[in-house]
């Protein structure tokens, strides 16, 4: 299975000789402070080989900050994790630390 990302934007063949792939860049926007931002915290399963996960997303912001944030909340948990996709992915069920850690740092969650 490839990991390839499409950068094809749905685009199969073009007759135009001088057709070339406009590429879509997701531009990073400042972050937003805490009280500003909605989080959105669930647990997932699918294509986990039934591992649970936690995932937090719905982040406005840098990736860089994306990451200290997850990075964060990895070391509360005391677990792994990763940052893909614009979601913090925290191994194992910790929807409920997360949630409180969230709330307590000014984040609104749900």
């Amino acid at each position: 299975m490839s990991k390839k990302k499409n950068t094809s934007n749905g685009i199969v063949y073009s007759t135009d000789p001088g057709f070339q792939y406009q590429e879509e860049e997701q531009q990073e926007q400042d972050t937003l402070p805490p009280a500003e931002q909605r989080l959105k915290v669930k647990l997932d399963t699918k294509q986990r080989a039934g591992k649970t996960v936690t995932v937090v997303e719905g982040f406005l912001g840098k990736g860089e900050d994306l990451e200290k944030l997850g990075k964060e909340l990895k070391t509360k948990c005391g677990t792994g994790g990763s940052v893909k996709d614009w979601q913090i992915l925290i191994q194992g069920d910790y929807k409920e630390k997360v949630l409180k850690w969230l709330r307590d740092w000014g984040y609104k969650v749900s």
